[in-house]
């Protein structure tokens, strides 16, 4: 298509990009959506770069997805809309709206946590229809949630695991290597009401098998040694784990947890959660959250892994 001065442009911004699926996940939901006058693509865009890119852009833009190194330095430019993006200081949508004079105002939104929290439940929905799972958890483990990793994207999959409450989850474990660091992880779960204690990474096998629900946030390869021990102790784990995570796919962790009996989610589930949330805030077409606009989604997504 052409691009004509009526197109309206949405991208993916951060450093690198070039690996991004987002596109992949917009463009699906535009054409589900029947607008053929959106287009969406990647932008190479450091931290240093963003205030220009800023400047430069016209009222033919609709919105941005976000993604490292960017999610906090675009806090300056915008506001924060909702809860999450207000308790974390994180955001990873931006959505424009344009006044009279050309002059954007810039909405900021965390559809991370949403991601996180769909991602699951979409999971524990399909494992109603697969019996042959087994998800038994003993009654005094079944409250527990366990996060590999402290760094920033700990502090979304704590804030998923607070939202968790509504499905029974009460205490978080968060497994890492430096537990000094980032404390404000912890402060996350008071301010919920939730326990939580920070334990060294020596200790993943003991917390990940008596833990209903885990997520590891940890880069690509960086827990293959965790799933490595996991691998040759001969546990038995119950619960379900989210690896971040989605290239390789599947993850070696997520090999080990599943060969250990676990159902495993992989990190393209939040990818695609976190997505469809992002279409309906930019678009602000309330059909994006329909069950044939996420099918869409899948669809394109399974083909581009």
């Amino acid at each position: 298509m052409a691009l004509q001065e009526t197109v309206q442009r949405c991208a993916v911004l951060g450093q690198p990009i070039a690996h991004s699926l987002s596109p992949v996940l917009h463009m699906a939901a535009y054409q589900a959506l029947g607008l053929q006058d959106w287009v969406y693509d990647r932008r190479e865009v450091s931290q240093e770069q963003l205030p220009s890119f800023l400047r430069e852009l016209d009222p033919n833009w609709r919105g941005l997805s976000l993604t490292m190194p960017l999610k906090q330095t675009i806090l300056p430019f915008g506001q924060l809309r909702d809860a999450w993006s207000q308790e974390l200081r994180v955001a990873n949508t931006a959505v424009f709206d344009w006044n009279a004079e050309n002059e954007p105002k810039i909405n900021l939104y965390n559809t991370d946590v949403e991601g996180i929290v769909k991602a699951f439940e979409h999971a524990w929905h399909q494992y109603e229809t697969l019996p042959s799972v087994s998800m038994a958890i003993s009654s005094e483990h079944r409250e527990r949630a366990a996060i590999i990793g402290n760094g920033n994207t700990a502090s979304s999959a704590m804030a998923a695991c607070t939202a968790m409450a509504q499905h029974g989850i009460s205490g978080i474990t968060v497994l890492a290597r430096h537990p000094d660091k980032n404390p404000f992880i912890s402060e996350i779960a008071a301010r919920h009401g939730m326990q939580c204690e920070v334990v060294p990474l020596a200790q993943a096998c003991e917390v990940l098998t008596s833990s209903a629900m885990v997520i590891s946030t940890l880069p690509a390869h960086a827990a293959d040694p965790i799933a490595d021990a996991l691998a040759s102790s001969g546990v038995k784990c119950a619960g379900s784990l989210l690896d971040v995570a989605y290239d390789p796919r599947p993850s070696r962790l997520l090999t080990a947890w599943e060969g250990c009996g676990g159902l495993g989610i992989g990190g393209e589930e939040m990818l695609l959660y976190q997505a469809i949330k992002q279409v309906h805030l930019i678009t602000g077409c309330e059909e994006a959250l329909e069950f044939h606009v996420e099918q869409a989604m899948r669809s394109a997504l399974e083909e581009a892994l």
